[in-house]
């Protein structure tokens, strides 16, 4: 078994190249054979060495391996000429001179006689010698393919028995020049070259692989299966579009995503194990991967779903892999020595209400410094018929209560559990949420956080008298 991935260097990898990958290398994988990687960079024009980066960082990104050396087209162009000549010398291809004006005058004659616009074949029968000498005049010309007038069909591994008529396409063009191919007649003679087997890839090539296939036939190459994968779908059903469906993988990683659950998200567009799970691995689609359930209907992109999974990889995360991963989304000065311990407690309070890594920051800030708030933050909103009203001068008395009782507490007892013990009590009295309230709120100085005990576990003792002493001097 022999797959392949062979992108074109003209923008930036994207999820749906991701899912083409993973399929790909999954399918090889599970049947111990080959993964290839092709980058089919023969579009000079569009061509980057920044696109075909960004692509290779984002399979390895990923965690998927390749077989082999990384194939360049642009390194193979002699093939692609012997071949070329092959077909010429055949008769089973020639130069065109017809110029685009031409072309666009058939193609609209054509359409007012309600026909599908093909190439006429004017010069389909041109002398093989003379076409050659105003080639090498320098004379433009591309390279058409004649094209048969039959019926191609092939078994989709996904779809079924597909048939096209071939006599709709006309002589389709396959190169600029000898030295120039494009992509149908260069991924024919690739794929041949490279004996791939099964050729796995979007739904939007399928009206490609007849011409492929004709190609093949042409140049004696055997046909590799196909299977080509649902088109990417909104929530409502509708065509993905180029905004989400090519936002890059940069984009997914930089705006804290794990690869983790990436991969499970992206195996599960257009794909389903037997079993009724949500959460797989990478080890477990590999076992379990079949392209037989791959459905043909369109895949529903749902970015709730992804935000799920990744929440769900991260709070499974160990602490000090964790505080690995979140290194690039939070101030430097966060991950200093002395930082170590709370940035750890803080990601084991906060990663419950995390979906990416790019949340800690925001949810985080305020254990490394206590951000500004407005005292009315400190009032416990108990509804009234009035809205809610705070009681000032309770709010400042609970605070200086639960400031003289834990300066009694010893460091060595400043720990979340004890902290809960020796507080709690005295909500009995006092009030659960005229207590607990205005002492996370002082502590946080947010509206939302985790509960006072993780948050003075987390900022230690003296730190902790510090802000209850801002929250007082608020009130007095």
């Amino acid at each position: 078994m022999r797959t392949r991935f062979a992108p074109s260097p003209t923008g930036f990898f994207h999820i749906g190249s991701a899912r083409t990958v993973l399929f790909n290398w999954l399918f090889a994988r599970q049947h111990n054979g080959k993964f290839i990687l092709r980058i089919e960079d023969t579009d000079t024009e569009r061509s980057t060495p920044e696109f075909e980066k960004d692509i290779i960082d984002g399979i390895k990104w990923l965690g998927f391996d390749w077989d082999e050396k990384i194939y360049r087209q642009s390194e193979r162009l002699d093939i692609y000429e012997n071949y070329l000549k092959k077909l010429i010398a055949e008769d089973k291809a020639y130069f065109c001179f017809c110029s685009k004006e031409e072309l666009e005058s058939d193609r609209q004659a054509m359409l007012a006689q309600g026909l599908a616009p093909k190439y006429g074949g004017h010069c389909r029968h041109c002398d093989k010698e003379e076409s050659a000498k105003k080639v090498a005049k320098g004379e433009p010309a591309v390279v058409r393919f004649k094209v048969p007038e039959t019926e191609v069909e092939f078994n989709d591994i996904i779809r079924g028995k597909i048939k096209f008529d071939a006599s709709l396409l006309g002589d389709i063009v396959i190169a600029r020049n000898l030295r120039s191919p494009l992509f149908n007649f260069s991924g024919a003679v690739d794929d041949a070259e490279m004996e791939i087997t099964h050729v796995i890839r979007g739904e939007d090539h399928l009206s490609n692989t007849p011409k492929q296939i004709l190609i093949q036939k042409a140049l004696g190459f055997e046909t590799p299966h196909y299977a080509h994968l649902p088109l990417i779908l909104t929530s409502d059903r509708r065509k993905m579009s180029k905004r989400y469906l090519e936002t890059a993988v940069i984009d997914y990683v930089r705006d804290g995503y794990l690869k983790e659950a990436i991969i499970n998200f992206l195996a599960y567009l257009g794909w389903h194990p037997k079993e009724d799970k949500e959460v797989m691995d990478i080890d477990e689609l590999t076992k379990e991967f079949d392209l037989k359930r791959v459905q043909k209907a369109g895949a529903v992109f749902n970015l709730e779903k992804l935000e799920w999974l990744n929440g769900h990889y991260l709070k499974n995360l160990p602490l000090e892999e964790l505080a690995q991963r979140i290194k690039d989304f939070i101030p430097k000065n966060w991950l200093a020595e002395e930082n170590k311990e709370m940035l750890l407690k803080a990601l084991s309070f906060e990663k419950e209400r995390m979906k990416k890594l790019s949340d800690f920051k925001e949810l985080a800030d305020f254990f490394f410094e206590l951000p500004d708030y407005n005292e009315n933050l400190l009032a416990w909103p108990r509804p009234t018929g009035e809205g809610f009203i705070m009681d000032k001068t309770k709010t400042l008395s609970n605070l200086k209560l639960l400031r003289e009782e834990i300066d009694k507490i010893f460091k060595a007892d400043f720990a979340k559990d004890n902290l809960e013990k020796i507080i709690t009590p005295l909500t009995t009295v006092w009030g659960r949420g005229d207590l607990l309230w205005p002492l996370r709120a002082a502590l946080s100085g947010k509206e939302a956080s985790p509960g006072p005990f993780e948050i003075m576990d987390g900022v230690g003792k003296e730190e902790t008298l510090k802000r209850l002493d801002v929250a007082i001097n608020k009130l007095s």
